[in-house]
């Protein structure tokens, strides 16, 4: 069965948005497999259909394909492909000299020295260059000097909530009408549980209800293929036992404050630099994800005890296997994702530090969100109506003295507001029926 493209609609507009500034590389990081590929695809049959450009005009490239680097000339040497003069002879022998050309390169971190050649095709004037990568480390390096600031970098996630309910509803990949209506229905929440006992990953959706073949593809071609690429090679790690038991730390303890001390301790592993390169790795292959810690009163970033999420639940359930008391964690998790999607830069709240018994602790919210010089403050609760529940997630909140927005998020129906506090439900607001500006 051929595989179906499904529309990405929020990253099809930011590159539509981008289409013109010829001038500037429109860069798509993000996971492996998060559907950086199929977004390029997407995007040249928009190109196509829309009569933006001819067939003649559009040259696409992945160089993760064995076949297609071997045509070009490129050589495989110590896990990088060598020969970045070989890929600019290529592409320049395609373009169409009297046209716009849309040239389009997929894993280009691949590529040893890809920096020269994708400077030289961004200042011929007939050359619109989008390229994808999914190794920030070996994407790195100062990129705004080396393209003089001429390019703009699109941050990939695999499916958001509102993107798998999308797809779910497109697709009905289902074996019997019984299975549509037991997991989707016309209920919000029950597509929630598949999609955080599933995966957002795009690719997933091909086996939908098929949890085992899930847990194959995941574990398989997205965990061990990152880990292997990403962090293995890169720190010629011999022995991955210690990585894998950090990994297997790190997503069992998404949302709660974290230092290399309490991993050392937590698991008898006395190589804190080792750690630490081990978080590195995953942050810089897009697996996890650091939300440092803001203090609101200071107004500046803390140093210390960040908190880590994971680029999707399924991969953590995956790993970990699915358990009930992360529920609250894991709706966090997603929160911060969907914050993170919606362009906002994202930390943890540290309101005040207070003396309970005897002990100092700090009052924090769950996200200060950020974004052009504005501000709003995020609490998550998997379920807050009851009073006391109530009064302890708005506590936080209410010790905040300025006066930018409030939400508190909760898996209760309805909306409401408590002292300017709103109150929404979660799911509606992931699926964006309560635009917040």
């Amino acid at each position: 069965m051929a595989q179906i493209l499904i529309d990405r609609p929020d990253y099809i507009n930011k590159l539509c948005s981008w289409q013109t500034q010829t001038d500037l590389v429109k860069i798509v990081t993000g996971a492996r497999r998060c559907g950086k590929s199929k977004l390029f695809a997407l995007f040249q049959q928009k190109l196509l259909l829309e009569k933006m450009a001819g067939a003649d005009q559009i040259i696409s490239i992945n160089l993760e394909d064995p076949i297609q680097s071997r045509e070009i000339g490129l050589v495989w040497t110590k896990q990088r492909l060598v020969g970045y003069n070989t890929l600019l002879d290529f592409v320049l022998a395609k373009l169409n000299p009297h046209k716009m050309n849309y040239v389009f390169i997929d894993e280009i971190q691949l590529l040893e020295d890809w920096q020269p050649a994708a400077n030289g095709l961004r200042l011929r004037e007939n050359v619109d260059l989008y390229l994808t990568g999914s190794n920030a480390y070996m994407f790195s390096g100062d990129l705004a000097n080396f393209f003089g600031g001429r390019y703009v970098e699109i941050k990939m996630q695999p499916f958001s909530f509102k993107e798998y309910y999308e797809a779910s509803s497109k697709k009905r990949m289902f074996k019997s009408r019984a299975q549509e209506d037991m997991l989707y229905g016309d209920s919000l929440a029950k597509v929630y549980d598949s999609y955080i006992r599933e995966s957002g990953f795009p690719q997933t959706t091909e086996f939908w209800g098929d949890r085992q073949m899930i847990n194959d593809y995941l574990m398989d071609t997205v965990y061990l293929n990152t880990i292997q690429k990403d962090i293995v090679n890169r720190f010629n790690i011999s022995d991955s036992s210690k990585l894998d038991a950090v990994v297997r730390y790190l997503f069992d303890n998404i949302g709660k404050e974290t230092s290399m001390r309490s991993i050392e301790r937590g698991l008898k592993m006395a190589a804190i630099p080792t750690i630490s390169n081990y978080i590195e790795g995953l942050c810089d292959s897009y697996l996890l994800y650091r939300c440092d810690r803001f203090d609101i009163k200071g107004k500046q970033l803390l140093e210390t005890n960040p908190k880590y999420y994971v680029v999707d639940i399924g991969l953590k359930n995956a790993l970990l296997g699915h358990e009930d008391a992360d529920m609250g964690y894991n709706l966090e998790n997603i929160v911060y994702l969907e914050l993170l999607r919606r362009g906002y830069s994202v930390a943890v709240g540290k309101v005040k530090t207070r003396t309970i018994n005897g002990e100092r602790k700090d009052i924090e919210v769950d996200f200060v969100a950020q974004k052009c010089g504005e501000r709003e403050y995020y609490q998550v609760a998997l379920y807050a109506l009851e009073p006391e529940t109530l009064r302890r997630e708005l506590a936080s909140l209410e010790e905040i003295d300025d006066n930018y927005p409030k939400f508190l998020l909760s898996m209760d129906h309805g909306t409401g507001e408590n002292n300017g506090i709103k109150r929404l439900n979660v799911l509606e607001w992931l699926m964006g029926i309560h635009p917040i500006k």
